[in-house]
């Protein structure tokens, strides 16, 4: 497919959907991504999976939700920046909740996108992408 120009310069290039994380997982490439733990911050390094080049700014991405032991909600961010107070997805306890949205990538080079747990239990998280922005 042809990739899309946008506004700002940066162009939309589609991929197959790919799972880049699934803390669900414990062997693979996952092993080291165990269950966001409450009031938990990680930073994940999707470049290099599913086809995401370093040089990436921004991913189209389904983020899902499920098994939180507590209501609350993930918060998604650039790797490099501080956690903003909007939250991407919100769920309750027991639901498997999914959400689209575009995640913003690191500035300083690292591409990478860090993800917060607001909630006072811990949540698995499954991030598929369909696509980047260079």
């Amino acid at each position: 497919m042809t990739p899309t120009p946008l506004q700002n310069g940066a162009t939309f290039h589609d991929l197959p959907p790919c799972r880049v994380l699934d803390t669900r997982n414990a062997s693979g490439p996952d092993a080291a991504a165990p269950v966001l733990a409450a009031a938990f911050s990680r930073v994940l390094s999707p470049a290099g999976r599913c086809g995401i080049p370093a040089s990436a700014t921004a991913l189209s991405v389904n983020v899902t939700v499920t098994s939180p032991t507590a209501a609350g909600s993930l918060v998604f961010y650039p790797g490099d920046a501080a956690v903003p107070n909007a939250s991407t997805i919100s769920f309750g306890p027991g639901q498997t909740r999914a959400n689209n949205t575009i995640l913003k990538m690191a500035e300083n080079g690292s591409a990478t996108v860090g993800v917060f747990n607001s909630a006072p239990g811990s949540v698995h998280l499954i991030v598929d992408v369909n696509g980047y922005f260079q």
